[in-house]
């Protein structure tokens, strides 16, 4: 029987990490794992089987340039890329649309209305030298985060009952808008991997309320499936994995979201059947999750909390998280603790 060797979370080193989602930058320890965490994340990401469960909080770098007018509003509130104005809500940590804020008068008239971002304006070789090089550790995995994807997009430049009726009323003029938003795309990607030599993509796009999903499976064929496709295989092309960051209840979705060539999905814990989704689609589709441990929560609970994720989500070796914990003088480490008791249960499926 193997017995999990201690001195694999003995602290070697440290990494400085780049925050992303208006957090501040952070040192993390480095530990003495038995492979690197960029190869263990791939690992998972291919179905290969992970050593761990990989915490994306100490295993990744994540990316999320703050020359990019989305980031800075999105996080801190001010004008995104479109022109779109956002304020900073306390409540939720992030900013929000500033309510009668509009861009465009309808969707059919984004020619004339719209001033699209020129992504050569900025210079990201810059920005990758001042705020970059050397923090980027080459043997974490590295992701870098785009905000405001297709449905989104369109909903902050109209409003949602707009964006609604558009989906119904409007699927050629949608179509056309979403081809040029899409190659827009598609080029910040390539921008993601040229100057910052990302690993994935983090590509967000909300689909659904706590309930329900926005719009039928019918309409996603018609209308996302399509960009999404170029929008993956873009990444792959160009060596990279993709990861769709959609909140809202979206398991209706799953099987567009495998054609579309996702290879992950980061979905709300709260509006999902994470389980029964891992046990359905964890073949074809990883999960990430943003994994929170409340402050109120004891030790106690929070170490069994951690256990029940592992066997819930991760033995399919198809699961990733973000653990974060927000009770800063916990007696015990559940980072540690996530590593050793999926090591251990990952070690026990090899016997």
């Amino acid at each position: 029987m193997a017995v999990f060797n201690e001195d694999e979370l003995k602290i070697i080193g440290e990494y400085n990490m780049p925050g992303i989602y208006g957090a501040p930058d952070s040192i993390v320890p480095k530990y003495n794992y038995p492979i690197t965490p960029k190869e263990n994340m791939i690992r998972m990401l291919e179905g290969k089987k992970p050593l761990w469960v990989p915490n994306q909080t100490l295993d990744n770098n994540a990316v999320q340039p703050l020359v990019m007018p989305d980031a800075r509003a999105r996080n801190f509130g001010g004008i995104d890329w479109f022109g779109i104005e956002w304020e900073y809500e306390p409540k939720t940590k992030a900013a929000m649309v500033k309510p009668g804020t509009r861009r465009l008068s309808a969707i059919s008239k984004w020619r004339e209305e719209l001033v699209w971002p020129d992504l050569s304006a900025i210079d990201w070789k810059k920005d990758y030298e001042d705020n970059y090089k050397g923090r980027i550790a080459e043997d974490r995995f590295s992701y870098f985060v785009i905000v405001n994807g297709l449905f989104e997009r369109t909903a902050d430049l109209t409003s949602f009952e707009d964006a609604f009726c558009a989906l119904l009323e409007e699927p050629e003029e949608l179509t056309a808008f979403y081809d040029k938003l899409t190659e827009w795309h598609i080029e910040l990607i390539r921008i993601a991997r040229e100057v910052y030599n990302v690993d994935m993509i983090l590509f967000h796009d909300d689909m659904g309320t706590q309930i329900s999903t926005f719009f039928s499976p019918d309409i996603y064929r018609e209308l996302f499936l399509p960009q999404y496709s170029k929008i993956t295989k873009a990444a792959h092309d160009l060596g990279m994995y993709i990861c769709l960051h959609s909140c809202g209840c979206i398991s209706t979705l799953m099987p567009l979201i495998i054609e579309a060539g996702f290879d992950a999905w980061e979905g709300q814990d709260s509006a999902n059947d994470k389980k029964a989704i891992m046990e359905q689609y964890g073949k074809d589709l990883a999960q990430c999750a943003l994994y929170i441990i409340p402050a109120d929560m004891s030790d106690e609970d929070a170490v069994a909390d951690i256990h029940r994720k592992v066997d819930d989500l991760a033995m399919t070796g198809r699961f990733a998280c973000r653990l974060r914990d927000e009770k800063t003088d916990r007696a015990v480490n559940l980072a540690e603790e996530l590593y050793r008791y999926s090591r251990e249960k990952y070690m026990e499926m090899e016997e």
